[in-house]
């Protein structure tokens, strides 16, 4: 299974932004899915997991996040969240290609590059799921970047269609002969 990488994490948010900006002028005050979020929230909350991360990625810490946090002006509009989402995924792309593959930082253990930007490519795929239930856009991730999320996040993961079992493994959808999943987690630390 090739490693995840920046051009994933680009992939997957000029995915989000091919799906999502047609709709920029919508209501995103609205539920995201089966989220208690609205669409604008969990855009937001994209932006800031992938900041996150690329600063666990720039800055190593062994034993916990950084402290710090991304602040979303709340009168931005759908189209402004979008693109703070484009420049915090720009952040972890760079970072991601820039470190050594030895690197490791903290995720509830040590992590190496390619375990964040799978990370990445995960919250962004997911949540523009959500958004696009919540704003009744039909919409399926990539088959490519679901089965790089699985191999890295998911090594557990039943066959089938990735973007199915991705879905499956987080809640968010149904597999046949398989119980709807209410708890998850996905493993990006390494052993």
């Amino acid at each position: 299974m090739p490693q995840t990488n920046g051009t994933d994490v680009r992939d997957a948010v000029e995915e989000m932004t091919r799906v999502l900006d047609p709709h920029r002028d919508r209501d995103w005050s609205v539920p995201a899915g089966t989220l208690s979020w609205s669409c604008w929230t969990t855009a937001a909350h994209v932006a800031h997991d992938l900041l996150g991360y690329a600063g666990q990625v720039t800055g190593r810490p062994d034993d916990s996040y950084l402290p710090y946090d991304l602040r979303v002006s709340p009168a931005a509009s759908p189209a402004q969240v979008l693109t703070v989402v484009r420049a915090c995924a720009g952040l972890l792309a760079v970072a991601v290609d820039a470190a050594p593959p030895d690197a490791r930082a903290w995720h509830f253990g040590p992590c190496d590059p390619a375990g964040f930007a799978a990370m990445g490519v995960a919250e962004t795929l997911l949540h523009t799921h959500d958004i696009t239930l919540g704003l009744g856009v039909p919409w399926q991730p990539p088959q490519r970047l679901s089965a790089l999320v699985l191999g890295r996040l998911f090594p557990d993961a039943p066959t089938g269609v990735a973007a199915d079992v991705l879905l499956w493994m987080t809640g968010r959808g149904e597999l046949p002969g398989r119980a709807r999943r209410t708890s998850w987690v996905w493993r990006a630390a390494l052993a």
